[in-house]
C-alpha cells in the first residue's frame, strides 16, 4: 500500500491506477472497470459499448489502459471507435489501437504491454460467412487470453464435406468454439468428430420460425453429443470459456 500511496505523491500512477492497485477497481464518471478481474479471475475485463455514449466508453477505455495496460471493448460502432482512438491519443500517444468493425470490435495495448502467451490451441469454427462477426469476438477474447487461435471459417452442414475435410485441423485443437445460426447443427455435428472440449456458440442468423437464434440454442441444448452451450450471439462468453480451458491445459502441461 505504501509503494502505491509514494507512487501516487510522486505523480507516477494517477488516481485511478491507484485506486486500482487497492481496491482492484477503478472509479470514473462511466462507472467503475473492474481492473482486478484478470488476476482474479483469468479473463481480461471488457467493456461493452453497447447502451454507453461514446465518450463512456472511451473514458472507460482509458482506465482500462492506465490500469492494465490495455483495454478491450466488444459491441463497438464507427462512432465509438472514433471516440476511442482519439481518447488515447490524448492519453497514451505510444499505444496501439485497432478497431475490427467486422467483429465491432477495439483492442488498445499500451507501448510496454507484455501479451499473455499459452501453450494451448483453441479452434474457432464457423458453419458461414454471417456466423463470423461473434465468432471473431470469441477469438480475439481467446487470443487476448494467451491462446493460440485457428480461425476455421465456413465449414457448415450444407455441405458436410466442408466440415469433413477440416476435421484433422479441428482435432489439433484443445478446445474448440463452433459458431452456427439457422439449426446450428454443426456444433452438434463437430462434438461428435472431436475429442476436445466443444462450446456451441448460437448465432442470431436465420428467419421465420425459430429465427434470431432459438432454434440455433435449442438445438446445441438438445445435442446427443456431449458440448457446452453459451447464449445466443454470446461470442465474449464463450471466448472466455474456452480461454479457461485453454489455461487449464497450458497449466497442466506444465506440471
Amino acid at each position: 500500500m505504501r509503494d502505491t500511496l509514494e507512487a501516487l505523491a510522486a505523480g507516477e500512477i494517477g488516481p485511478e491506477e491507484a485506486e486500482a492497485r487497492l481496491s482492484g477497481y477503478a472509479t470514473t464518471t462511466a462507472g467503475r472497470f473492474d481492473a482486478d478481474r484478470e488476476r482474479r479471475r483469468g479473463i481480461p475485463e471488457a467493456v461493452l459499448a453497447e447502451g454507453k455514449t461514446p465518450a463512456e466508453t472511451a473514458a472507460l477505455a482509458v482506465t482500462a489502459l492506465e490500469t492494465t495496460g490495455r483495454a478491450l471493448i466488444t459491441r463497438t460502432d464507427d462512432e465509438t471507435a472514433a471516440g476511442i482512438r482519439e481518447a488515447v491519443a490524448d492519453a497514451a500517444p505510444d499505444a496501439t489501437v485497432t478497431h475490427d468493425d467486422r467483429t465491432r470490435t477495439v483492442t488498445v495495448h499500451a507501448a510496454d504491454f507484455d501479451p499473455p502467451d499459452i501453450d494451448a490451441a483453441v479452434a474457432v469454427v464457423t458453419a458461414g460467412t454471417s456466423d463470423a462477426p461473434v465468432a471473431g469476438e470469441a477469438a480475439l477474447v481467446a487470443r487476448e487470453i494467451g491462446a493460440d487461435v485457428d480461425l476455421i471459417e465456413d465449414v457448415g452442414v450444407a455441405n458436410i464435406d466442408r466440415a469433413l475435410d477440416q476435421v484433422d485441423r479441428i482435432r489439433e485443437a484443445d478446445v474448440v468454439v463452433v459458431a452456427a445460426g439457422r439449426e446450428g447443427a454443426l456444433p452438434t455435428v463437430v462434438a461428435g468428430l472431436v475429442n476436445a472440449p466443444v462450446i456451441g456458440l448460437p448465432v442470431s442468423t436465420g428467419y421465420g420460425v425459430g429465427g434470431e437464434g432459438k432454434a440455433a440454442l435449442y438445438g446445441t441444448l438438445q445435442s446427443c453429443t456431449v458440448l457446452s452451450t453459451v447464449n445466443v450471439d454470446a461470442g465474449f462468453v464463450a471466448g472466455a470459456q474456452a480461454g479457461l480451458v485453454a489455461r487449464a491445459v497450458d497449466a497442466a502441461r506444465g506440471e
